[in-house]
């Protein structure tokens, strides 16, 4: 791959990102309300309202002070404060969601990635049959579920009903001090929530791997490999699959870009104190310096993602360096 096609995708990525932070700049501050309304209080003086208002950055004129101060303190990773936990630096309160979002999506992703490329490969290989049949009905019904109505039925199930796994939260409050047995209340938790979001992408990844491989068996190099006499099994591990798995990089790349910004429905429903859950806190509280710090991670994340699947795809097709 030469340095030209990285240095092009790089730039690319850059150009992406500098137009998501101005994007952000434009949109939060379009949009109806005013954050310095947390500040307003008939117990405050004007003294006490007008340098809340100057810590915040809301006194300066939006063009250019505000702006530039912008751009600055986000290139610096100086996010601001946030307005809902009382003038704590925001950079801390994204970076406490985050690690419980990365956990639960990360493995559900991983788990869902496997078994949805070994479904779907399996299916499309063996169009028609009855692992065809039935997990294709079944992907179709998971993909187009949202979380929560996937949780709440594991919720009733499994936690209310039967009494296996806890109903919500991380952890249990005032639960063991022993490391061993954090981890396995943390593995008790997890159960649940990870199990609705790998089903929810588990359909998804299932439907284009068979499509995939639908379309790598009429390929020549497939019917080249059934007269040298190799097996179906060889066949589909060896030519199909890896073929198969090029439209599918992008796809992975980018819902890989998506974990940080976690599942919203599944977060709210398990209570899982993660990134979605802290989203819809700050649109509650007009968290302003949240919402903007959250929304600006997700973005880069999608944008890194989508540049390192670009790369990737060179490699694995060099098509497209052309």
């Amino acid at each position: 791959m030469s340095a030209r096609y990285i240095l092009r995708k790089l730039a690319q990525a850059i150009f992406t990102i500098v137009a998501i932070v101005l994007l952000l700049f434009v949109l939060f501050r379009m949009m109806p309300g005013s954050p310095d309304r947390a500040i307003r209080n008939p117990n405050l003086t004007p003294q006490q309202v007008a340098a809340a208002r100057a810590r915040w950055g809301l006194d300066k004129p939006l063009l250019p002070d505000q702006l530039v101060a912008y751009i600055e303190s986000t290139l610096s990773g100086d996010l601001g404060y946030s307005i809902k936990y009382r003038g704590q630096p925001v950079t801390e309160v994204v970076a406490d969601a985050a690690g419980p979002t990365i956990l639960l999506i990360g493995i559900s992703e991983v788990i869902a990635i496997v078994l949805g490329l070994l479904l779907g490969a399996y299916s499309g290989w063996r169009r028609g049959g009855t692992v065809d049949r039935v997990g294709g009905g079944i992907g179709l019904i998971l993909y187009s579920m949202p979380y929560f109505v996937i949780g709440m039925p594991l919720i009733i199930i499994f936690a209310a009903g039967l009494g296996w796994f806890p109903t919500s939260g991380m952890t249990t409050p005032g639960g063991p001090t022993d490391p061993w047995s954090q981890f396995t209340d943390l593995v008790h938790h997890l159960v649940l929530p990870v199990l609705a979001i790998s089903l929810g992408l588990i359909g998804g990844y299932s439907i284009l791997m068979r499509s995939a491989i639908i379309d790598t068996r009429s390929e020549d190099y497939i019917t080249t490999a059934r007269a040298k006499g190799l097996a179906d099994g060889r066949i589909l591990r060896h030519h199909a699959f890896p073929n198969a798995l090029l439209p599918m990089v992008t796809l992975i790349a980018i819902n890989i870009g998506y974990v940080i910004a976690g599942a919203i429905t599944a977060e709210i429903v398990f209570n899982w104190p993660g990134i979605g859950t802290l989203t819809v806190v700050a649109l509650d509280a007009r968290d302003y310096p949240v919402l903007e710090a959250i929304f600006l991670l997700v973005a880069v994340s999608v944008v890194i993602a989508n540049l390192v699947a670009d790369i990737i795809y060179g490699f694995l097709d060099p098509r497209v360096r052309a």
